[in-house]
C-alpha cells in the first residue's frame, strides 16, 4: 500500500507545473522532428576520450560509424576514434536490433552517460547519426539533453526533383543535394536529363528553341548537349555517392513530349503535326531511336542507370484525337515494359486519364508521379492498381522567376496544411498504402532567364527543410510554424556543404583586409544574399576581362571583356554596371546583394540597381524576367594593376544602402 501511494504522489508531482515537469528537456528541435521523445534531465557532452563504438560484424554498420565520425570531425574539429564492441560511458553506440516494428528507415535514441542508438537496419542508424549531428551543431560543446527517442518515417520515398534539361546544374552541385537531402533524410532524387524551352523565345522556330540532353551518349554521338552534360562516369559516381549516403537516384529521360532534344538530332522522329517537341508515335523509327537510347543506359552488368527504378516521362502528350490517345498509352505501356525488361521499377508522370482510352497500360507495380488531377485522377489512378509519389503542382513546383507556379514555395501554408495524402483538392487517408511518398520539382522553364544555380538553391533550400518534415513526420509536427522557421535557419545544409554561401548568423563584418594585392587567396569562398562588399580604390588603366575577385562559380570584374566596365559572370551570363573608372580615379566603391538584384554604389551614392528585367519578345506579345543577382565571389584577387585598400565585407545589406 504504501509503495503504491508513493508512486501515485511521484506522477501527480510530475504532472503538476514545477521544479520536477520544468527539468525534463523538451523535445530537440531537428528537421525532420522526432515522432517520439521522452526527455530526462541534465545534458551529455561528449568528452575528449569519447568514442564511436559500433557492435556486431555487418560491414555496413562499421561504415554508418566512420561516416559519423568523418562527420563529426568535418562540423566540429573533433576527432573520435572508431572501434568495435566495448562501451562505456562517454561513448556514442551503435547497434543493430531486432525491433521491426521500426521497418527499413526507423531508429531508437537513448542518451544517457553515453548515446545509444539501435535500429533494425543500417539505414536506421545513418538517419539517426543525422539527428546526432543537428542537434550536436545547436549546442556549445555539442551537448545532447537527455531522454530517449523512437524515431520513423510516414513515408517511405521522400524526394525532390530537379530539371537539369532546361537549365544545365553542374555535377559539383547535384553532388551536394544528395548530401543535403541526406541530413534531412530525404532519400529520393529524381534527375530530369532532358527537356526544351518555349518556342515563342526562340522566334516560334523549333530549330532555334533551346534543348538538352544532359548525359553522355555514345549510341548517337551529336545528342549530347554542348553547353554542359554529365559523363558516364560521373553519372554512376553520382549514384554511388548517393547509395552510401541513403538516397536513391531517379534518372529520367522524359519521352514522348518534352522531346526537342531528339527531334533536333534526328529530325525525322519529330511530329510535324503537334510540334517536334513531340515525337511521332506512327512512325517504327521513333520505337528503334527511344529503344536504342534506354537499352545504351540499363544493359550490361553495370549499367549507367545503376539505381532499382527508371522515369520514362510520359506527359503532356496531345490528346486532341483518338488513335494519337491510343498511341501514346501503348507507347507508355511499351517503355514501361522495356524498363522493366532490364530489372527496373518503372515510374511515369501521370498522364492517364488526359488520355484516357481502350489501350491497356500496365500499372501492376508501376510508380506515378501525380502532379495534375486533370492529367491523372489520383482516385482513379489507385483504382487501376498504380502507386502514387505525391507531387502537386499547386502546392510544390517551384518555377524560378517565371511568373506562374510558385516563386518560392508557400512553406508556411505546406507546413501547416500539406502531407503526401494531399493531392490536388483529393485528400487521402494519411499512410495510404498506395501513396509511397511525395516530391517537390524545380522547373527550369525559362532557359536563358538569367537564374543561377545559386538562385536556384535559394528557393530550394527552406522547401527541402520544410518538407523533410511533412514527408517523415506527417500530420503529427508539434513544432508551431513561426518556432520551426526561425530554428531551422540554425541547422546547417549539410556537413562540410554551404552552397548558399552564408558566413555566421548574426549581421557582422566577416572580413576586413588593409590592401588587397593581386593573386591573393581571401580564405573565404564567397558572401551569400544579403551582403556588403566595399572598398577603396586608385584606378589605373585595366585591360578587358580584369578580375577583382573569383571562385569557382563567379566572377566580380573591374573591366568586363565586352565593355571594359565594373560587372560580373557566372552561369555564363555577364552582367554590366553603366560605370568605368577614368585612370587615377579614386573612389569608395560598394556592391549590396541579395535575391532580387545586384546594387553598386560609389562614394555612397547609387549608380545602379541591376534588379530583375522585364525583356519582350515577338513584338511585346511575350515576356520573360530577366535576373541579375550575384552571391558574391571573395575566393582569390584578380591580376589587377589598380591599387586596392580597405576590403570590408559584411554579411547584411547596409541599410543606409
Amino acid at each position: 500500500m504504501k509503495i503504491q501511494l508513493y508512486w501515485l504522489l511521484s506522477a501527480a508531482l510530475l504532472l503538476l507545473p514545477g521544479k520536477a515537469d520544468a527539468a525534463n528537456n523538451k523535445k530537440p528541435f531537428v528537421i525532420p522532428e522526432l515522432q517520439e521523445w521522452r526527455g530526462s534531465q541534465g545534458m551529455f557532452t561528449p568528452a575528449a576520450t569519447s568514442r564511436i563504438v559500433y557492435t556486431g560484424k555487418d560491414p555496413a554498420v562499421a561504415r554508418v560509424a566512420t561516416q559519423f565520425a568523418e562527420d563529426y570531425e568535418l562540423m566540429f574539429g573533433r576527432q573520435m576514434k572508431v572501434v568495435q564492441g566495448g562501451a562505456s560511458a562517454g561513448d556514442f553506440v551503435l547497434t543493430l536490433s531486432s525491433d521491426s516494428r521500426l521497418g527499413e528507415e526507423g531508429y531508437n535514441l537513448k542518451i544517457t552517460d553515453r548515446v545509444t542508438v539501435t535500429a533494425p537496419k543500417s539505414k536506421g542508424l545513418y538517419w539517426a547519426t543525422r539527428t546526432l549531428l543537428q542537434m550536436s551543431e545547436q549546442e556549445a560543446g555539442q551537448a545532447l539533453p537527455k531522454g530517449t527517442a523512437r524515431d520513423y518515417p510516414d513515408y517511405a520515398i521522400r524526394g525532390f526533383m530537379m530539371d537539369c534539361g532546361r537549365k544545365f546544374i553542374p555535377m559539383s552541385m547535384l553532388r551536394d543535394y544528395v548530401k543535403m537531402m541526406a541530413y534531412y533524410k530525404m532519400n529520393t532524387f529524381q534527375i530530369h536529363l532532358n527537356d526544351n524551352a518555349f518556342k515563342q523565345y526562340y522566334n516560334h522556330d523549333w530549330n532555334k528553341t533551346y534543348s538538352a540532353f544532359r548525359l553522355e551518349c555514345e549510341t548517337f554521338p551529336g545528342l549530347t548537349a554542348r553547353d554542359g552534360f554529365y559523363t558516364k562516369k560521373e553519372f554512376i559516381a553520382l549514384q554511388q555517392l548517393a547509395d552510401s549516403l541513403g538516397v536513391e537516384i531517379i534518372p529520367e529521360i522524359d519521352v514522348p513530349a518534352h522531346s526537342l532534344a531528339l527531334t533536333q538530332y534526328k529530325p525525322e522522329i519529330g511530329s510535324e503535326e503537334y510540334g517536334m517537341d513531340h515525337l511521332d508515335l506512327f512512325k517504327p523509327e521513333t520505337y528503334e531511336f527511344v529503344d536504342a537510347l534506354f537499352r545504351e543506359y540499363l544493359e550490361g552488368r553495370n549499367p549507367v542507370f545503376a539505381g532499382k527504378r527508371v522515369h520514362i516521362g510520359t506527359d503532356e502528350y496531345s490528346n486532341k484525337k483518338k488513335d494519337v490517345v491510343e498511341k501514346f498509352r501503348a507507347f507508355t505501356d511499351h517503355y514501361i515494359r522495356f524498363v522493366e525488361g532490364f530489372g527496373k521499377q518503372a515510374c511515369v508522370w501521370g498522364a492517364l486519364t488526359h488520355a484516357k482510352g481502350d489501350t491497356p497500360v500496365k500499372s501492376q507495380n508501376v510508380l506515378m508521379s501525380a502532379w495534375y488531377n486533370g492529367y491523372a485522377n489520383p482516385k482513379e489512378m489507385i483504382k487501376q492498381g498504380y502507386d502514387l509519389i505525391s507531387i502537386p503542382d499547386g502546392y510544390l513546383y517551384i518555377v524560378p522567376a517565371a511568373g506562374y507556379y510558385y516563386d518560392y514555395l508557400n512553406t508556411e501554408m505546406l507546413y501547416k496544411e500539406w502531407t503526401p495524402a494531399h493531392i490536388g483538392k483529393e485528400v487521402f487517408p494519411e499512410k495510404h498504402k498506395q501513396i509511397k511518398g511525395g516530391m517537390f520539382a524545380v522547373w527550369n522553364d525559362h532557359a536563358g532567364n538569367g537564374i543561377s544555380t545559386k538562385d536556384i538553391h535559394y528557393r530550394v533550400f527552406p522547401a527541402m527543410q520544410t518538407l523533410a518534415v511533412k514527408m517523415w513526420t506527417g500530420k503529427d509536427c508539434t513544432t508551431p510554424y513561426e518556432d520551426f522557421n526561425s530554428a531551422r535557419r540554425s541547422i546547417s545544409e549539410a556537413p562540410g556543404v554551404n552552397v548558399a554561401g552564408r558566413i555566421g548568423t548574426e549581421p557582422r563584418a566577416v572580413y576586413n583586409l588593409e590592401t588587397l594585392t593581386p593573386g591573393m587567396a581571401t580564405g573565404l569562398k564567397e558572401i551569400g544574399y544579403h551582403y556588403t562588399v566595399s572598398f577603396d580604390i586608385k584606378a589605373a588603366p585595366e585591360e578587358k576581362g580584369t578580375e577583382l575577385f573569383r571562385s569557382p562559380d563567379a566572377v566580380f570584374y573591374l573591366s568586363d571583356p565586352a565593355s571594359g566596365k565594373l560587372g560580373f559572370a557566372r552561369d555564363g551570363y555577364l552582367n554590366t554596371f553603366n560605370y568605368q573608372f577614368y585612370p587615377e580615379e579614386t573612389a569608395t566603391v560598394t556592391i549590396t546583394g541579395d535575391e532580387k538584384s545586384t546594387r553598386l554604389y560609389i562614394d555612397g551614392k547609387l549608380k545602379e540597381d541591376l534588379n530583375i528585367q522585364k525583356r519582350y519578345f515577338n513584338a511585346g506579345k511575350d515576356s520573360m524576367n530577366y535576373v541579375r543577382t550575384l552571391v558574391f565571389p571573395l575566393e582569390k584577387a584578380g591580376s589587377f594593376k589598380s591599387s586596392i585598400r580597405n576590403v570590408e565585407v559584411l554579411n547584411y545589406c547596409k541599410p543606409e544602402m
